[in-house]
């Protein structure tokens, strides 16, 4: 450990794996390691499709021991992970039952119920959140009338359940609360009045989230390994904390939080809530000293990741380098699909969905893995065009460099397909942005940071990023329009509602 540095373990929660990163800060620089890395596996159990939440608390665990045990002292623990899902909690605390996970198909027709209570201009106007069936309210809505939500008195995200395991103290933090779609987005506090139209437990979501900085309580004496040391409230929504690890080159600058979720946006002071807004699908999540993230969640990583796990089934293993390897092989006659299709949501054989796509849209479908790869990264980074043309429209924003940060800049073939499609420069890094982010929340919480200002300064003179300039040619514009030719996308019509 660096003289004079203070540590700081970061848990960070993704929907494919989980690490425990401890980040050294000093006066001039932030140093990592990674103590710890899992996978983070789901259960299908009769009713569904669910995480398995006891282990993931074990490797959390683990992996605290290890990070305790690799620094001097550590000054603190963050948790963050990704958003919508939950457990509910009866009045002692406890946990009514398993977590589910957000591809459960349960939330089918959920949309369509909770419009024919609140209707969705108003349900937007009120939370500005982006209508996915994955969202907590649909999740909610499926769950309703059962005995587990007869019985929810607390819901706690993902963070807030391993907090409460960890310390034993129970708070809803502001950034993840407002995946839910049940904030208020002018005020950050719960839409009760909305919450109760929609038939949703009323009672489980009391008290206004907790902003990101505050101390939950010390681990308990059971955890002997890390007993005493500090849990402090971080941007637990994991954009929120990559988000804050962006070193920014411009006011106008996107950001793209790449990884098994595609995050594109802006950051904003005040939620934007028009109906340009509504129409272009943008979601509005809280971020930290009060900002905005006014963003667009696009299928991301997911896409690759489910047909590498397809066909190693088939007795293809192919690790992601080299289907990123395959993907810049075969270039001539890519397929291309829109990525936010809902038949792409679900678990399942990816490689035939996309098939069936590019076949309903009399396209040669894709024949081999890299084939597969590059219609789908071409198709993200035409995605990521037309969000860039609906935020601009929606925001009066002049965008000029896209920022990639998390697992996606290690994609450099996705970071130079974006540049060439969107033709903005693109700036990669830091991979590790989501942990960053959470170390550099608590550095501030214990005086070691004042500003976001300053935060992202430490990020800059830290780690190293990767510029990508668009290529000087015409394909890529004929790729882009090609693209909204199949997908019949456009800037002016609404986006569908179905992820």
């Amino acid at each position: 450990m660096t003289s004079g540095a203070r540590a700081f373990a970061a848990v960070d929660l993704g929907a494919e794996s989980g690490r425990v990163i401890v980040g050294e800060v000093g006066s001039a620089r932030l140093e990592l390691h990674e103590a710890h890395r899992f996978a983070n596996t789901t259960v299908a159990l009769p009713d569904g499709l669910h995480w398995n939440i006891l282990s993931l608390f074990n490797e959390l665990l683990s992996g605290l021991a290890k990070a305790a045990a690799s620094a001097r002292r550590l000054s603190g623990i963050g948790i963050d992970s990704w958003g919508v899902d939950y457990g509910l909690l009866d009045g002692s605390y406890r946990l009514l039952g398993i977590p589910f996970h957000y591809r459960d198909t349960r939330t089918q027709g959920m949309i369509e119920l909770a419009a024919s209570r609140v209707p969705p201009a108003e349900l937007y106007a009120r939370t500005g959140i982006q209508t996915m069936p994955i969202n907590t309210i649909f999740q909610l809505l499926a769950e309703s009338g059962s005995a587990i939500a007869e019985a929810a008195q607390h819901i706690a995200m993902i963070p807030d359940l391993m907090g409460l395991w960890l310390t034993g103290t129970f708070a809803n933090e502001a950034t993840i609360a407002s995946t839910t779609g049940l904030i208020d987005a002018r005020t950050g506090s719960w839409a009760h009045d909305l919450i109760k139209t929609l038939g949703l437990p009323t009672e489980a979501m009391r008290g206004a989230p907790c902003e990101p900085g505050g101390l939950l309580g010390d681990v308990r004496g059971e955890h002997a390994a890390i007993a005493g040391v500090p849990v402090w409230s971080v941007a637990s929504h994991d954009t929120a904390s990559a988000f804050v690890a962006a070193p920014l080159s411009s006011r106008n600058a996107a950001i793209l939080s790449s990884g098994t979720w595609s995050l594109l946006g802006v950051e904003l002071a005040a939620p934007l809530l028009t109906p340009a807004a509504a129409a272009a699908n943008l979601t509005n999540e809280r971020g930290i000293d009060g900002t905005i993230r006014a963003l667009r969640n696009v299928m991301g990583l997911w896409l690759v990741q489910e047909c590498k796990r397809h066909w190693e089934e088939s007795g293809l293993a192919l690790d992601y380098s080299e289907l990123e390897r395959l993907a810049t092989i075969h270039q001539d006659d890519t397929a291309l699909f829109d990525p936010d299709h809902p038949s792409l949501l679900h678990h399942g054989d990816m490689p035939s969905r996309i098939t069936t796509l590019c076949g309903n849209t009399g396209q040669r479908a894709p024949r081999h893995a890299g084939e597969f790869t590059r219609a789908i990264l071409v198709s993200l980074a035409c995605k990521y065009n037309l969000v860039l043309a609906r935020l601009r429209a929606s925001t009066g924003r002049a965008i000029d460099v896209i920022h990639v940060i998390g697992g996606g800049v290690r994609n450099r073939a996705l970071c130079q397909l974006t540049a060439d499609i969107t033709g903005l420069p693109v700036i990669a890094g830091p991979g590790e942005a989501t942990a960053i982010g959470n170390i550099l929340v608590q550095a501030r919480a214990v005086g070691e940071l004042s500003s976001l200002g300053q935060m992202r300064e430490l990020v800059g003179a830290s780690f190293a990023t990767e510029r990508y300039e668009p290529s000087p040619n015409d394909s890529a514009l004929q790729t882009y329009e090609r693209f909204l030719a199949m997908t019949g996308l456009s800037v002016s019509t609404p986006e569908p509602s179905l992820v």
